[in-house]
């Protein structure tokens, strides 16, 4: 099992949307490290939900239910994944992983605009020992 983070903007998919629908399909990613990244997921890795643009913390947590695919619904070249929303977690804001010097490795640390990350394992379990 890996870790990944995921970033939405609330405006455009809250993590309210993903507690109702259950779960989705994540797309809308045309950044190709990002793609990359998405590539290398698997069933049942642990996907951290952050709210960017106005909380900007991780709010929840999500498992990957499936291969990523090539998103042959969407005009620009992209890829997805199937997740389903498993649970909210204690908003860690950015702030707070800035501030944590296990985090500094960490690309939402070092490349903040990056929209799919992986998460180191020490991180994912300090992000799930605050849950």
């Amino acid at each position: 099992m890996a870790y990944f983070l995921v970033k939405t903007d609330p405006d455009t998919y809250s993590l309210e949307d993903f507690i109702c629908d259950k779960k989705t399909i994540w797309d809308g990613v045309h950044n190709y490290q990002a793609i990359n990244v998405i590539k290398t997921m698997q069933p049942g890795d642990q996907v951290f939900v952050y709210l960017s643009m106005t909380d900007k913390a991780i709010v929840g947590l999500a498992e990957a239910t499936s291969e990523p695919f090539l998103n042959t619904e969407d005009p620009r070249h992209s890829w997805a994944i199937e997740l389903k929303f498993v649970s909210k977690i204690n908003p860690i804001t950015l702030a707070e992983i800035k501030a944590n010097p296990i985090c500094q490795d960490f690309l939402l640390v070092r490349h903040s605009r990056l929209s799919v990350m992986p998460v180191p394992e020490v991180v994912a379990e300090w992000i799930t020992s605050n849950k």
